[in-house]
């Protein structure tokens, strides 16, 4: 029997956009596979030296295309991910870019030990729509869509929008 396609989304934005809180709901609702590529990196140590000014590793971006290209062939990816234009344009059939309050976002990154230059420039990231731009550059247009992350109902329409996206996905190409 021959397996069912099922699509490879993207999901970018800001650190503290919710990324992670919507995949993980994201995969238990509709069977794809969820990555966090920070996870990825950790667990396979695919990072290229240390970053001092921002205090993190930084990301190995040819082994982590590498570690995840066979995968991403067979489909039915969620890739978590605040940056995008990394990743080959043949892989995702749409991408999601985040977008929360600066305020909020502000409140968020603190509570996550984010502090000086860190803190600053993932929040100017964020009012200058930094990833949105950075993902319209990197992927045709039509794919890439923008959505509030500001509270617990946005999460809820944001995760009915892409299950009914994915199951019409899986119904079209099928």
């Amino acid at each position: 029997m021959k397996m069912k396609k099922r699509p490879n989304i993207l999901l970018t934005g800001t650190p503290g956009v919710g990324k992670t809180t919507l995949g993980k709901e994201l995969a238990q609702r509709t069977g794809l596979t969820y990555v966090n590529i920070g996870d990825l990196a950790k667990e396979g140590q695919l990072y290229d030296g240390y970053d001092e000014e921002y205090q993190c590793p930084i990301l190995d971006e040819d082994g982590v295309v590498d570690e995840l290209d066979e995968k991403m062939e067979e489909g039915g990816m969620i890739v978590d991910y605040h940056g995008c234009d990394l990743f080959p344009e043949r892989w995702f059939h749409i991408v999601f870019v985040l977008r929360t309050d600066n305020t909020q976002l502000y409140t968020r990154l603190e509570s996550r030990g984010y502090t000086g230059k860190k803190l600053q420039d993932n929040v100017q990231c964020e009012i200058f729509q930094t990833i949105y731009e950075e993902a319209m550059e990197a992927y045709n247009h039509e794919i890439v869509h923008q959505l509030p992350s500001n509270s617990p109902e946005d999460l809820e329409q944001n995760l009915d929008q892409i299950v009914q996206w994915t199951e019409q996905w899986i119904k079209d190409h099928n």
